[in-house]
């Protein structure tokens, strides 16, 4: 195996952890999803469970990937008992990253499209309405030749910047690519929160009502927030933990987590900061419900709003600007973890496994591609394989695996709670309250099952 590379810097940490869990569900679905269940008083309820849900998980993913240095090829094995099986989360890990890069490198060869389209003035800017939009999308993602090379382009860009090594490659650019993320979004947030009808945009967003509440929708807005809080930060399949083992025990792992999810949840808030207050100006409020939370928002109405903006050719270019650089820190990030893999279970350098991998994720990455186009008929359950890889990562694989991380660090059967704690308190920070441990012992596995069944039922 090779020597083992270091971040160059704890803001390197920080940047690229946060990078991997800012993903492009997280910044346009949030926004949708706080619309459809009822606005401010989801958020709320969204916030209440990151802290239960999120923060625990992602800190058992550290400790994991501080202690053993590893990986999810060989983090379980490294710290596992003599004769015990978890090292078996090693294939749930692996796959998992490739199906997530199987349908995500797609999805981001979108951003690259649509910001072509508002950089040069092209087909969306035409003054089409949210309809005309759609079927303009639909014609986009039937090109076959079109996603193919948007897609490659992807896994080409992505691997090549992780071959460059973790600090001269992966760490330097995505440091670049957040600064300018978070330029971006504050500068879109700043701008829409200045439009006539932010107001009653801001309201909706931050004023909770009780409306839900008297209409019996309670139990549904909790259900779609804790959801949306276990879904939004990555956590389940290594790709957290692998930048744990990039880092030192200078720092306590808790603060270390607290600062990735504020980034994320950051970055989350600031795009309700956009949408709420277009929306309200363009679109007369919000009229979205569970099914309108997916991409056709994203490409449709939103792409429509920018349309009748004032300067909206200028808005849409930089929001799908940021909206790439959103997509790519999180496929760099995963990158980085495949990489890892195969760095540590084989003698290959940086260069040969980038090499490898741009072959292989674009030969798995096929079937997302022809779902949209020439495979469009066949489907599994009544998903072609683009919906079905990603209902298979969100719904099953990321909430079994932060089940197992959370087993593993607090079962006497596993690493157990003390070389969990120790760990994470290692170094100046915040302290893990020893108090949670029967919280993350007993309540948090059954909260996990509970909203995996909710997700897949």
């Amino acid at each position: 195996m090779q020597e083992r590379e270091k971040f160059g810097s704890r803001l390197g940490f920080i940047l690229i952890s946060a990078g991997c869990a800012i993903g492009l569900g997280n910044v346009y679905r949030f926004p949708i999803i706080t619309g459809a269940y009822g606005g401010a008083l989801f958020v709320l309820i969204y916030l209440a469970f990151l802290l239960l849900l999120g923060i625990p998980v992602m800190c058992t993913e550290l400790a994991v990937g501080r202690a053993s240095q590893r990986s999810i090829a060989s983090s379980f094995e490294v710290l596992e008992k003599p004769k015990q099986k978890w090292h078996l989360m090693k294939f749930l890990g692996i796959g998992g990253n490739y199906l997530l890069m199987m349908f995500y490198t797609v999805i981001a060869g979108w951003m690259l499209i649509y910001f072509w389209q508002y950089l040069t003035g092209g087909a969306v800017m035409e003054g089409k309405t949210a309809a005309e939009l759609g079927a303009f999308f639909g014609q986009t993602v039937s090109n076959t030749w079109l996603q193919l090379g948007t897609t490659f382009a992807t896994i080409l860009i992505g691997f090549l910047i992780c071959s460059l090594g973790l600090q001269k490659g992966v760490e330097r650019i995505t440091k670049v690519m957040m600064i300018l993320l978070f330029a971006l979004i504050i500068g879109l947030a700043v701008y829409c929160c200045t439009l006539d009808g932010a107001g009653e945009g801001l309201k909706f967003y931050l004023v909770p009502s009780v409306e839900p509440i008297k209409n019996g929708q309670l139990g549904t807005i909790i259900s779609a927030a804790m959801g949306q809080a276990f879904f939004t930060l990555s956590i389940g399949i290594g790709s957290i933990a692998i930048f744990g083992s990039y880092i030192d025990k200078n720092r306590s792992l808790l603060g270390e987590a607290i600062t990735i999810t504020s980034l994320d949840t950051f970055v989350a808030l600031c795009s309700g900061f956009i949408v709420f207050p277009a929306c309200f100006t363009f679109a007369g409020g919000v009229n979205a419900d569970a099914s309108t939370v997916g991409a056709s928002f994203l490409f449709t109405t939103l792409s429509s709003i920018f349309n009748n903006m004032p300067g909206g050719r200028i808005v849409g270019t930089f929001f799908f600007l940021f909206m790439i650089f959103a997509a790519y820190s999180t496929v760099i990030a995963v990158f980085e973890n495949i990489m890892s893999f195969w760095l540590e279970l084989t003698k290959l350098n940086r260069r040969t496994v980038a090499l490898i991998n741009i072959g292989l994720m674009m030969v798995l990455a096929l079937p997302a591609v022809f779902s949209l186009n020439i495979w469009s008929g066949f489907t599994i359950g009544g998903k072609g394989f683009l919906d079905l890889e990603d209902f298979t990562v969100s719904n099953i694989l990321l909430p079994v695996g932060s089940l197992m991380y959370v087993l593993f660090c607090t079962s006497r059967f596993g690493w157990g709670w003390n070389h969990f704690y120790d760990e994470v308190n290692s170094g100046t920070g915040l302290r893990f309250p020893r108090i949670l441990r029967y919280y993350m012992t007993y309540a948090l596995p059954v909260i996990i099952v509970i909203l995996m069944i909710m997700s897949i039922f």
